[in-house]
């Protein structure tokens, strides 16, 4: 995918996102937003949207948040506060959305979440409920478990005696940027009370939740949850599949996805 910039009005500055449509042409399909996980970006989703977009016959919107990929970077004294998530969600995507003309109340995006980018479709289909035609979460945080600091705190390790951060900085234009903006927020004491199991319940979309059977960032509490307060929920849960269902199992998850949507529209 090549990408291209627009500018946004993000907390008093202006910040540069970085994006690229997938097959704008199919003007009348439905649009689908895909949003990365805490340590990706744009390029870091690889073909997956492409071939999905493909598959569905629909068009797609792929995008880097601020301090990602080749968005604007976070500043180095520049802290991440407990509510982040909420902040991309009721803030940086519909802002962005608006600066490339898509009216969400009229052509009502579907998004596509994974990991930390799944929470973030949460909430902004909680709150934003008009302008959401349904949403797709891989590997969501509803709330915070032991497993996930333990394995984001092996990650910490990782950046700082491997090669982790020049590996980063292939997708990255400030591996730091991304790294400890997710890293220290995820492991600064207060966060461990972080939930958004309550807020959730508003969803009135289409929902299908995905999770691997050995995700290391998560139990299936994570989306078993999700469907008790969402009751309309599609459960998915995969063996042989980690933190990343799209590179682990693409083929079901493209297969899932497809119908899932398809029933949706035809409905």
């Amino acid at each position: 995918m090549s990408s291209s910039f627009v500018e946004i009005d993000w907390r008093g500055r202006r910040v540069r996102i970085e994006h690229a449509f997938i097959a704008p042409e199919r003007k009348a399909a439905p649009l689908v937003v895909f949003l990365h996980e805490g340590l990706g970006s744009l390029a870091m989703w690889r073909d997956f949207p492409t071939a999905f977009c493909d598959a569905a016959g629909v068009r797609g919107l792929v995008y880097s948040r601020p301090g990602y990929g080749r968005s604007t970077p976070r500043a180095p004294e520049e802290a991440w506060d407990l509510d982040f998530m909420h902040r991309q969600a009721h803030e940086v995507l519909p802002a962005l959305l608006t600066a490339l003309d898509i009216d969400a109340t009229h052509d009502k995006p579907w998004l596509f979440g994974h990991s930390d980018g799944a929470s973030i479709t949460l909430l902004y289909a909680a709150k934003l409920r008009e302008s959401v035609a349904g949403a797709i979460v891989l590997a969501p945080h509803i709330l915070v478990e032991d497993l996930s600091v333990a394995s984001i705190a092996k990650a910490k390790t990782a950046y700082e005696t491997t090669d982790l951060k020049q590996r980063l900085a292939k997708y990255h234009d400030d591996p730091d940027s991304a790294f400890y903006g997710w890293n220290r927020i995820w492991l600064h004491p207060p966060f461990r009370q972080w939930s958004i199991e309550q807020e959730i319940a508003a969803i009135t979309c289409p929902l299908l939740a995905v999770q691997g059977l050995d995700d290391e960032y998560g139990t299936l509490e994570q989306i078993r949850g999700i469907a008790r307060r969402v009751p309309q929920t599609e459960l998915l849960e995969l063996p042989d599949c980690g933190h990343s269902p799209h590179k682990d199992q693409p083929q079901a998850v493209i297969a899932a996805a497809t119908r899932f949507i398809r029933s949706q529209v035809r409905s």
